[in-house]
């Protein structure tokens, strides 16, 4: 039980920024780690040449880091955006652009897991239009997903720090995830149980755990106050995540903290070295 009972991934998009993208597979294996997850690392466009995608493959691949999960586009994250799919106009059509996209450079680096922001609400659109709309692109996500044998991700936020989010408790994603898995029939729409989001929810995390884990399809964490690593604040994450392990959740667990003050390779002295190589 305990840290070295899971299986860690670095989030390259928070982690080892003050280096450029393609550098950062390279410093997270030479951190221990063998896996790591991204936000859509493209922020201007969700349709980037092959050239770029094919770098990214490259670094990945000479860095020996399996890239085990990647937002579909999401507008300026970071930034003030949380997704685009749900935004009427441009930003819902820049989302179907990336779907296919975003599933086949998936497909191409073995990655089975994409995450799909759901967008902020919009001052003067009916809430009820932008439902609509997202459960449109999102039904589009889930079947890109489903050709390439991934699975589709949604993601509770915090209201404090993403007050226009409106998938901002458990309870409100997984009923998104259920009317995707609906409306498809696929079943592999999945709940992105990011235990730092749900803390400054207020939310119980061991009911949550509890409840939702099987429709868990993947785990970030980060400590609360701060954000930072395991240990800087006061979540009692090895505990979650030994619930969780035992709710039957054997997925990833990805490291979505801020390191602080300090280089990024740094920050991961709370986890020994011999915890950090996925098995």
């Amino acid at each position: 039980m305990g840290y070295p009972d899971q299986r860690f991934d670095v989030n390259l998009s928070i982690l080892f920024t003050e280096l450029p993208l393609l550098e950062r597979p390279a410093a997270a294996a030479a951190a221990g780690f063998t896996a790591v997850e991204l936000w859509w690392p493209w922020i201007e466009t969700p349709t980037p040449i092959r050239a770029e995608l094919d770098a990214l493959k490259k670094a990945l691949d000479d860095a020996g880091t399996q890239l085990v999960g990647l937002n579909f586009y999401a507008g300026q994250l970071p930034g003030p955006d949380r997704g685009a799919l749900s935004v009427p106009g441009s930003e819902s059509d820049r989302f179907r652009e990336n779907i296919e996209l975003a599933a086949d450079f998936a497909a191409s680096v073995g990655c089975t897991a994409l995450n799909a922001l759901y967008g902020n609400r919009v001052e003067g659109v009916d809430p009820q239009v932008q439902d609509a709309l997202a459960l449109e692109n999102l039904v589009l996500a889930a079947r890109a997903a489903d050709r390439v044998g991934a699975i589709l991700l949604i993601e509770t936020l915090n209201k404090p720090e993403s007050p226009l989010y409106p998938l901002v408790s458990a309870p409100a994603a997984i009923e998104v995830v259920d009317k995707v898995n609906a409306a498809t029939g696929l079943g592999n729409a999945k709940f992105l149980l990011d235990l730092y989001h749900l803390s400054m929810n207020g939310e119980d995390l061991s009911q949550v755990i509890k409840a939702y884990a099987a429709k868990t399809g993947h785990v970030q964490i980060a400590d609360n106050p701060g954000r930072g690593a395991p240990g800087t604040g006061s979540l009692p994450l090895e505990r979650l995540l030994d619930e969780l392990k035992d709710a039957g959740y054997a997925g990833w667990v990805g490291l979505e903290y801020k390191p602080g003050d300090r280089p990024s390779a740094e920050a991961f002295d709370w986890l020994p070295a011999s915890a950090r190589a996925a098995g």
